[in-house]
């Protein structure tokens, strides 16, 4: 009937008209959700390459500072070294000094780090020779990897971070004092501050030589600290207590 067939046309339209909604819905959903993850992508490649740009920036600086010296660097001379402008580094520090603090802040919290590996317990429980290898060899190699930590740590004019280092080198005295007081429980306090500050002492003295030299010649050095640590603690020293 006429009327039929108008009826079933009709609901076919409406019908179509649904599917022609629901399918442009879904392809508005689909371009706006591209465009939102498009969007979100953008910072995040920002800010990756700008960490990269950080990094390399820091990375100029290092060797800027191990080679002239904290107060003789200028950050022209860390931008050349980078390979950028001026300008382009001063998009992400407005001077030397704040390139050294992040410098500084980044190497001191790797050195903690590299403390607590050396200082593991396990390696506490070691005879005295093992002892020095366990917990000499990253500290050195530390410094070794790192040769701006030294500069700047030891360096004149460092803004920011001597606080930061002047706790990182009491923690390092305590972490030693420690030591001594397991293998000689009987010794006083005082002797052991004493000692404590010795072995310090002869380790940064030490540690000026080596990293002074390269290859075999450093080897050397290193295994002549080891010598001067042995026997100089030999006499105190027997084996560990059972903490």
């Amino acid at each position: 009937m006429p009327g039929t067939r108008t009826d079933k046309n009709a609901e076919k339209g409406i019908k179509s008209s649904v599917i022609d909604a629901a399918d442009t819905t879904d392809g508005a959903a689909a371009t706006t959700s591209a465009d939102s993850d498009t969007t979100a992508a953008t910072p995040r490649r920002r800010q990756a390459r700008g960490e990269r740009r950080i990094s390399q920036l820091l990375a100029a600086a290092a060797g800027v500072f191990c080679r002239t010296g904290y107060a003789s660097a200028s950050t022209n001379a860390i931008a050349r070294e980078a390979g950028v402008s001026p300008g382009t580094l001063y998009q992400y520090f407005p001077n030397k000094e704040a390139i050294a603090v992040e410098l500084g802040g980044q190497l001191l919290q790797r050195a903690h780090e590299m403390h607590g590996q050396a200082f593991r317990p396990e390696n506490l429980q070691r005879p005295l020779p093992e002892l020095l290898d366990a917990v000499l060899d990253p500290v050195i190699a530390f410094n070794c990897e790192n040769p701006a930590f030294w500069a700047l740590m030891h360096g004149t004019g460092v803004p920011g971070i001597a606080q930061e280092h002047e706790e990182l080198h009491a923690g390092l005295l305590a972490r030693i004092e420690a030591v001594l007081r397991d293998f000689c429980p009987q010794a006083p306090a005082h002797e052991l501050t004493h000692t404590s500050n010795m072995i310090l002492g002869i380790f940064k003295s030490s540690l000026d030589l080596i990293l002074a030299h390269e290859g075999d010649e450093r080897a050397a050095y290193t295994a002549e600290l080891k010598t001067v640590l042995l026997r100089y603690l030999e006499p105190m020293i027997t084996e560990p207590s059972a903490h």
